[in-house]
């Protein structure tokens, strides 16, 4: 593989050494953090393209370090803990990990785990700062290949459709009007545009929310339009 810098993020010296030895054999290079704090500056200061990283820690736990990453990262995160409650698992998930490995676990599996998402961050085009790649708490678009994944699944969309959801993951958390999503999708003026923009909304939450009823990404701020929620 080429040069790599994953950042281990664990309490136990011991697991971290034991990591680095590991990776350190496939010629990655490894940074060390012992809590989430430290996880966060380390990340300021140097390129890293994956963090491995422990969820029971003191100061900052890797569940609240995982959510801060995400808010300006798209860097893989392999969720790395002792707990194998599915809740565990799918709360990993929902802030923004891509994967969870439970302790104990075998050292040559998740050395391909780490190749395994280096490959797909780097062939996602999302390596060197090209932000290509956006995650919103389960809910993933990938620009580059015109691919969503929803809860790890990937969602067949019409092209309308994946517009709409473009538009809205690349500007999560704002609000936008109806006659705005029509403009922006269809590229026409958006007179009478409800029922359209209403029709194609439904059909995505069909698609990328467990219960549609209840969506937790796209939601509708009434008397205003439709956002996707950060």
């Amino acid at each position: 593989m080429d040069k790599y810098n994953v950042l281990v993020v664990d309490d136990e010296k011991e697991i971290r050494d034991a990591i680095e030895i590991y990776l350190k054999n496939e010629g990655i290079t490894v940074l060390k953090a012992k809590d989430g704090i430290e996880a966060l500056e380390i990340i300021t200061e140097h390129q890293i393209h994956l963090i491995i990283m422990d969820v029971m820690m003191p100061k900052l736990d890797g569940i609240a370090a995982t959510h801060k990453i995400r808010e300006k990262n798209n860097t893989p995160i392999l969720i790395l803990s002792a707990k194998s409650e599915d809740s565990d698992k799918i709360l990993g998930l929902h802030v923004g990990a891509d994967e969870y490995v439970t302790k104990p676990f075998n050292p040559m599996e998740l050395v391909a785990r780490v190749k395994s998402q280096l490959r797909r961050y780097i062939a996602l085009g999302t390596y060197e700062g090209i932000h290509k790649l956006i995650n919103l708490r389960g809910l993933t678009i990938d620009q580059s290949a015109k691919e969503v994944r929803a809860h790890g699944e990937p969602v067949k969309l019409t092209p309308i459709e994946y517009k709409i959801v473009e538009l809205l993951m690349t500007n999560a958390g704002r609000v936008f009007s109806i006659n705005e999503i029509y403009e922006r999708v269809w590229k026409e003026p958006g007179y009478n545009a409800e029922n359209t923009v209403a029709v194609h909304i439904r059909k995505i939450r069909e698609k990328i929310e467990i219960d549609p009823k209840n969506p937790t990404f796209l939601k509708v701020v009434w008397g205003i339009g439709y956002k996707m929620e950060k």
